[in-house]
């Protein structure tokens, strides 16, 4: 499975082209229920059959309560997520990982994706490019653990002997 992490203007131009088939998007949005700006969803109409939208802010732990979030109620549909994740998985799907800027929302999601099948999460947190969430992250990556557990794929990559 191929996944890529993508801004809103980024996907915007690829959207204009020839979007790429067998991909399914997960597109991140801040709600309209925060203090911060909300964000409007990327319309994928036309263009894409197969999209999952998440609405959270891109915030940190200690500021959660803030915006009216506790560590449960943040990201509650995570679970939901790694459902949408496991199903294109098993259908040989790509995936596309948006949030505004493609760097916080999107790349953290992109390394529970990689961190789950892979176990090189971290490749995403080295690039200098991203500044991933990590409660998104753990949110995710915990929501595919238990997903999986649950369904009898778990996918994580065997730990290589030295």
């Amino acid at each position: 499975m191929k996944v890529d992490i993508y801004s809103r203007r980024a996907i915007g131009e690829l959207m204009s082209k020839r979007f790429p088939p067998n991909t399914a998007v997960i597109s991140f949005y801040t709600p309209q229920r925060t203090r911060g700006r909300a964000e409007d969803r990327v319309d994928y109409s036309g263009v894409c059959e197969r999209v999952i939208y998440v609405p959270i802010p891109d915030i940190d732990l200690e500021i959660l309560g803030d915006y009216g979030y506790t560590y449960d109620t943040y990201l509650s549909n995570a679970d939901e997520v790694a459902a949408f994740i496991l199903e294109a998985k098993r259908d040989g799907m790509d995936v596309i990982c948006q949030c505004d800027y493609g760097q916080s929302r999107s790349a953290a999601c992109a390394a529970a994706i990689l961190q789950y099948f892979e176990g090189r999460g971290i490749d995403v947190f080295a690039d200098y490019r991203y500044y991933a969430n990590q409660l998104v992250y753990h949110k995710i990556y915990d929501a595919l653990v238990r997903s999986g557990e649950q369904n009898g794929e778990a996918m994580r990559p065997q730990k290589k002997k030295p």
